[in-house]
């Protein structure tokens, strides 16, 4: 960075580290330890769809890739959803099949389309939590969603003291963004 962008407020877009995303099965054991909250075996990414052939192309390669543990579906805002399931205690394997999405739509250049990606979680007690990963900030962040729209502030702050050691996490609590109705979750 040039000292004209320092003295204009200039900043480079933070570059995502996909690999980051390796870092969440060890995550979730020490969620788990810390909040009851277990592996739910869901994930999924979200991104802007793009039209055209070498799109298309890629979309299909992807879902014949993963597979029936894959199902496809758009939320309210327009974004697309992959959503992959594996078994609860397979977050390894999940978390490199979302590596694996993300990476090919990002290596043929649908990289500006990346949204997010995220893992679920679940207790007993109907409690429910997404770690989300930005893919334009390259952080992480915890979402927990409750009925009507409403958010468990409380679980979130603590699933962010139990991970901050673990993942980076985005310490810009506005862009914790609600992602109502986001499949799997």
């Amino acid at each position: 960075m040039s000292w004209l962008d320092v003295i204009l407020g200039r900043t480079k877009p933070v570059q995502p580290d996909l690999d980051a995303l390796f870092a969440l099965p060890s995550a979730a054991v020490t969620l788990q330890a810390a909040t009851g909250l277990a592996p739910t075996g869901v994930g999924s990414v979200s991104y802007r769809a793009a039209e055209g052939g070498a799109f298309a192309t890629l979309h299909g390669d992807v879902k014949a890739l993963l597979g029936e543990r894959v199902e496809e579906s758009e939320d309210v805002y327009g974004y697309s959803w992959l959503v992959v399931r594996r078994a609860p205690d397979a977050v390894s394997d999940l978390v490199t099949e979302l590596h694996a999405v993300n990476s090919s739509l990002e290596d043929a250049g649908f990289g500006p389309s990346l949204l997010c990606s995220l893992v679920s979680f679940a207790d007993g007690q109907g409690r429910r939590l997404a770690i989300v990963y930005l893919y334009k900030r390259g952080t992480f962040y915890p979402f927990a969603p409750l009925a009507g729209q409403l958010r468990d502030n409380a679980l979130e702050l603590q699933a962010r003291g139990a991970l901050t050691g673990e993942l980076k996490i985005e310490e810009d609590l506005s862009r914790w963004f609600p992602l109502w109705g986001a499949p799997g979750l």
